[in-house]
């Protein structure tokens, strides 16, 4: 295939547009810096952002690449089909559930990080702990970003993938370090619009290709594979089940979230900024829906793509392109190339900003150097950023095993930090102890658990696991099964240990120096992280 020239002017055109915001966003945000905390106003935009803008960046934010493409790959498998598309709906319930249960305690106490409330209440040791889940999957999922992003050029335009990666990252990361949120949030309109616009005109001209079916008869009846529709077979509905409440519950402990909602000038637009992205988010699935179904309903060999089909030659997470590409005129084609390289970056640009603001606030400032001015703060966040924007670039490259490390990462934030903080946040009787406890067997069933995708064999075989084409299936909702268990451990150790100090049967030199009565008890939550307020402690009873 030759290299796509229009193709590529379209792309070149898009990240000039895209840098030239980011750059505009930056100068923007120096002026409104006047009076303001500078690290605040990289991180949470100097909690200055208003609805409009906040609801395109929190909708953004999700739709990126992996949802564009992932949901039109899952509706074309014939083993899957659109049942089994969860990443709407869960999304959706996600920001629903969000914005009514977490948006007020963390917005009312001007939190700028997730991991604000876990350090306030645990201590800075098991902060440390409990950020290396999260940072690892901001930056797979940086990485897969780009990943996907170069083998989608690669297909298309017939360019190097690491060409693509290279220049994708290096744009992410340049307007990144020069706005913060303000940069990431402006260009997400931008990005959005693109997605939105380049979707929807393609749409048309690859429901009436020739080759196509009509997706209304192929969703129930079987033509070029099985019906789009898809099905769920009774063995597989608790991996099912799994699936979703991971989609729901996991998808709140990320900064990408709390870093929109924290910006919001008021914990009632916050709220609004929650609920209206989860509308949009949902209705951003409609068009990758849409062209899946396409998909399933195209006989491939009246295209200029022939036999094999896309499924038989192992290009099915490549089903969106493609069908953008040989389903549609050149014209039309070159305007989806937007809207992927646009889903891309509008993710990337989210994780890339969220893993340098938690190690600049809450690694640096809290651990490292607590005495740290603002602008050593900044660099800080500066530096890690490109560090972990390097990383990722570099880790692009290993495609196939980035995609499973960032599956793997967001299921141990699922399993170990969304009990903690819903533990931090609502159950004021936990304490480190119940922590670090929960901390050990989240991790330790998850990765006795097995994960095939790693070559990784199961210790503990669930019911309903089995052994597929000699590799281990769970088909057990083990995930949910281990955050709960995280989340009971919890509040049992936390019980527990306050319990055995009451009665002096936890020996003095194993606990801190706690204050007296006198001395107040929220310093003791706060510095210590063992007990909350209402724990009271005498100066007899702590001798």
């Amino acid at each position: 295939m030759a290299l796509n020239i229009p193709g590529l002017v379209s792309l070149s055109v898009f990240f000039t547009l895209t840098l030239a915001t980011g750059i505009w966003a930056s100068w923007k945000s120096k002026k409104d810096q006047q009076n303001r905390n500078p690290t605040e106003m990289a991180i949470v935009g100097g909690r200055n952002i208003n609805v409009f803008i906040g609801l395109f960046t929190a909708t953004a934010t999700w739709v990126g690449g992996a949802y564009i493409n992932g949901t039109a790959e899952i509706v074309y498998l014939p083993s899957k089909g659109l049942l089994w598309v969860q990443a709407p709906v869960g999304f959706a319930l996600s920001l629903v559930i969000g914005g009514f249960f977490f948006v007020n305690p963390m917005r009312s106490k001007n939190y700028v990080t997730v991991m604000d409330p876990l350090q306030e209440t645990y201590g800075n040791v098991m902060g440390s702990l409990l950020f290396i889940p999260p940072l690892l999957g901001e930056v797979f999922w940086f990485a897969a970003i780009l990943a996907s992003l170069g083998a989608t050029m690669r297909v298309i335009l017939d360019i190097g993938g690491s060409l693509a990666i290279l220049v994708s990252a290096c744009t992410v990361i340049l307007y990144t370090l020069l706005g913060g949120l303000y940069s990431v949030a402006y260009t997400d309109v931008i990005q959005l619009v693109f997605i939105t616009l380049s979707l929807w005109v393609c749409i048309p001209f690859a429901l009436v290709n020739s080759a196509t079916e009509s997706i209304y008869y192929t969703a129930t009846h079987q033509s070029y594979q099985d019906p789009w529709i898809g099905k769920i077979e009774k063995q597989y509905l608790g991996r099912w089940l799994d699936d979703f409440f991971y989609l729901v519950l996991g998808s709140i402990p990320w900064q990408t979230y709390f870093q929109r909602v924290l910006s919001a000038a008021s914990p009632g637009q916050a709220r609004l900024i929650s609920y209206l992205s989860g509308l949009g988010c949902f209705s951003m699935a409609i068009p990758s829906v849409l062209i899946g179904a396409v998909a399933a309903s195209t006989d491939w060999n009246q295209t200029s793509y022939g036999l094999p089909s896309p499924l038989e030659r192992g290009e099915s997470a490549m089903i969106l392109p493609l069908v953008l590409h040989y389903l549609c005129p050149a014209y039309i084609s070159i305007a989806g190339l937007g809207a992927i390289a646009a889903a891309a970056m509008s993710s990337a640009d989210s994780a890339l900003l969220s893993a340098g603001s938690m190690f600049a606030h809450n690694i640096y400032r809290k651990i490292l150097r607590k005495k740290a001015t603002e602008t050593e703060v900044l660099w800080a966040m500066r530096t890690s950023m490109l560090v972990f924007g390097a990383g990722a670039a570099g880790l692009a490259f290993y495609s196939s095993s980035v995609y499973d490390l960032w599956f793997l990462s967001g299921e141990l934030v699922y399993a170990l930090l969304f009990p903690q903080l819903c533990c931090a946040l609502f159950a004021p009787s936990t304490n480190t102890y119940g922590s670090a406890a929960g901390f050990l067997v989240g991790l330790l069933l998850r990765v006795l658990a097995g994960e095939p995708a790693l070559s990784i064999p199961p210790i503990i075989c669930y019911p309903g696991c089995s052994l597929v084409n000699g590799t281990y299936s769970q088909l057990f909702p083990f995930k949910t099964f281990t955050m709960l268990l995280t989340l009971g451990t919890i509040i049992a150790v936390s019980y527990l240990a306050v319990v055995l100090f009451q009665r002096n049967l936890l020996p003095p030199q194993s606990l801190p120096q706690y204050p007296t009565r006198k001395q107040g008890y929220k310093s003791c939550s706060n510095i210590y992280g063992i007990f909350k307020p209402h724990t009271f402690l005498t100066t007899k009873e702590t001798n």
